[in-house]
């Protein structure tokens, strides 16, 4: 299948995403990593900096969901990359002064995780507008690429910069990147309408649950809402397990570890260059529901890793199936949801999905860690495994809601237009153009 060109300034706007896409990746991990080897932090301390600071970046961020609505996407996603790159780079100044603590820390991964919300809804109302309706697909697919070879190369090649350069080299470049994420997003031409409003200019109450209240409404979006809180929490929330059962219990040594997470990242480039083909040729409902399903059955083979080559083998092909799966699955539901979501609402719609996503993570993650320490990391892993394996029931129960187009208001408009041309063909009459 030839590549498709997005034009220039998609162009730009998938440079800047790269560039932050490999700071991210270089920088993956880098707070706790700094907390534990600058700060001297415990398990308790690490895990509420996994937790509490996306949960209270959740929080901030609800209110920014309608005021990304209402202003123009490209000044919001500068201003969040603006945010990221002093929020981050105040850590290397802070550390090289000797005034680095724990709450900063906390401060910081909040800040990340808001400006995130916010640069994501943005991103995606923008991209909305940017390409043509065929070619979302397209475009969600280059930039899912994108995040999962970022996190194949960025991770290895943070622990050696870290090796050689200091605890806060990796955050250092994580900021820079979000510097040059700004400026190639400025770099698109093109002017960009304001959003239209009716009424005042300050944010309504109502209008903060928007797009909770478009999601909930919609049987489709219902469906895989539902369906992805219920995989994206407990598998999020079985990596600190995982690393505590390897690392800790199995022996298994960090170079074993980190492989074991790097190399399965290359099914991300297999399934997000799959997407186009696989969607055109069976459907975009059957891969919704199909993939959906079968990313499901993975996560609970990481309960039967064992010691030795055969445990590193059995996690690398668990994680590389659901990789695979996951890239697949993802921009096809990204193109879904901004498909089936109106122009006034996408900004509110995809802050409500990003900010129950960071809230179900961070619940589950705290309730494993609860588990993992009542019964065993195993244990929890089994439980989170169990939950992820029963997010087909959502998918299964409204299947009718994510039925192809071809039962839908627009295909009835197609069927009318051909009962009128055989009408136009019986009466040799020609229509009006």
């Amino acid at each position: 299948m030839p590549r498709r060109s997005l034009g220039r300034q998609f162009g730009w706007l998938w440079a800047a995403y790269a560039v932050s896409a490999y700071g991210s990746g270089l920088g993956f991990g880098a707070l706790p990593l700094i907390a534990v080897l600058v700060l001297h932090a415990g398990p308790a301390q690490v895990s509420a900096l996994s937790a509490v600071g996306p949960a209270v970046g959740a929080l901030i961020a609800l209110p920014l969901g309608p005021w990304v609505e209402f202003h123009r996407k490209r000044p919001v996603m500068i201003a969040m990359d603006l945010a990221r790159f002093a929020a981050v780079l105040s850590v290397p100044v802070a550390y090289a002064a000797g005034q680095l603590g724990f709450a900063q820390l906390l401060v910081v991964s909040a800040v990340v995780a808001a400006a995130k919300i916010a640069f994501t809804a943005a991103a995606g109302a923008y991209l909305k507008g940017l390409v043509r309706p065929d070619d979302l697909l397209v475009a969600n697919a280059r930039f899912e690429s994108t995040t999962w070879s970022s996190i194949a190369v960025g991770p290895p090649l943070g622990g050696a910069a870290i090796g050689l350069f200091g605890p806060v080299a990796t955050v250092v470049a994580d900021a820079f990147s979000y510097l040059l994420s700004a400026l190639g997003i400025a770099a698109i031409r093109g002017r960009e309408e304001r959003p239209g409003r009716i009424g005042t200019g300050r944010v309504r109450a109502g209008e903060l649950l928007d797009g909770w209240r478009h999601i909930l409404t919609h049987p489709g979006l219902r469906a895989l809402y539902l369906n992805n809180l219920l995989v994206a929490g407990p598998i999020m929330a079985t990596e600190p397990l995982l690393a505590v059962l390897m690392l800790g219990e199995l022996g298994f040594a960090p170079w074993q570890y980190g492989l074991a997470f790097a190399a399965p990242c290359v099914g991300g480039l297999i399934g997000s260059r799959l997407a186009r083909r696989v969607v055109t040729r069976y459907g975009q409902h059957r891969i919704l529901r199909t993939v959906g399903t079968l990313r499901a059955v993975w996560p609970i083979g990481l309960v039967l890793v064992q010691p030795g080559v055969a445990g590193l083998v059995t996690v690398i092909a668990v994680e590389l199936g659901l990789i695979i799966c996951m890239s697949l699955f993802t921009p096809v539901l990204a193109t879904y949801r901004l498909q089936h979501t109106p122009e006034d609402r996408i900004a509110r719609t995809l802050s409500a999905w990003s900010i129950s996503n960071s809230a179900a993570i961070a619940v589950l993650s705290a309730l494993s860690g609860l588990l993992a320490a009542a019964t065993s990391p195993r244990t929890a892993i089994a439980v989170a495994g169990l939950l992820v394996l029963a997010s087909p029931l959502l998918l299964t129960r409204l299947v009718a809601d994510l039925r192809p187009p071809s039962s839908g208001p627009a295909v009835s408009c197609v069927r009318g237009s051909q009962r009128s041309a055989v009408r136009r063909g019986r009466t040799g009459r020609r229509s009006s153009p």
